[in-house]
């Protein structure tokens, strides 16, 4: 039986591309409360714009984003070959390791570090090692509630709008239904994530909450457009390794599903 479930050639891509998704989800979680000048990376002067009342905004942004990419091409992919509820079951999946790994931190944050480990690396510029892994790992409920919501909220919204542009355009035009489902589902995420972790929680304000959506959105548009090309290629190495004809019956499945699990 075992044998027979990983000789499938379909099963085992679907285990590939849903590791990728997982891990990169993870990953982004784990790193996310690093934030970046996005314009110092590019080798650019700083923008310094004003929009909705808020002055002196430039593109800073959190290092979450850099996977993130891989997780929308896994997305459609996965959605192309394997539905809405292949696409439905790895967020949830996810979801739930991401909330067992901050709860893991969290213990681990909570446990008595020893005296040596403390200071022991003064000579590196860490006074405080402690200090330093609650300030890294520690991230605020605020934080976690707002990202995990949008994660899920995103993902859905991203797979139902993916099936509802390839059931208007079928196998082809897949520039716009990756594309666009993404657009459509990181405006979701970015609007969802800021509210939630800074205006619901932190009572920033309404207006700098949304001149941070736009200016992060901003951001995810031009990533999700340089992206679709890696789609076409991703798509191009499944089509090889499953033959034309396997991965033909798995589209048409995928487009034939019912949402009910």
């Amino acid at each position: 039986m075992n044998r027979t479930i990983l000789a499938d050639k379909a099963t085992r891509l679907y285990l590939v591309l849903g590791g990728l998704f997982v891990a990169n989800a993870l990953v982004a979680e784990m790193i996310g409360v690093k934030l970046f000048q996005l314009e110092d990376a590019l080798g650019m002067e700083r923008a310094d714009f004003t929009l909705l009342g808020q002055p002196h905004l430039s593109f800073v942004l959190s290092v979450g984003v850099l996977p993130w990419p891989i997780v929308f091409i896994m997305t459609d992919v996965i959605n192309d070959y394997y539905g809405v509820r292949g696409v439905r079951f790895l967020t949830m999946l996810t979801a739930s390791l991401i909330a067992f790994a901050f709860f893991v931190l969290w213990c681990a944050i909570h446990m008595p570090p020893a005296d040596f480990w403390t200071t022991s690396s003064v000579e590196q510029g860490v006074p405080d090692m402690q200090a330093a892994f609650v300030g890294i790992f520690g991230q605020g409920m605020n934080i976690i509630v707002g990202s995990l919501t949008a994660f899920i909220v995103g993902q859905l919204v991203d797979a139902f709008s993916f099936r509802a542009i390839k059931r208007m355009t079928g196998d082809r035009r897949i520039w716009l239904r990756a594309t666009g489902s993404t657009l459509v589902s990181q405006l979701i995420d970015s609007v969802v994530v800021t509210y939630v972790a800074f205006w619901v929680f932190k009572g920033w304000s309404f207006a700098l909450c949304t001149a941070l959506v736009l200016t992060a959105y901003a951001y995810k548009l031009v990533v999700a457009v340089l992206s679709t090309p890696l789609v076409y290629l991703v798509h191009a190495a499944v089509e090889r390794y499953l033959g034309t004809e396997r991965a033909a019956a798995l589209r048409a499945a995928a487009v034939r599903q019912r949402d009910a699990p």
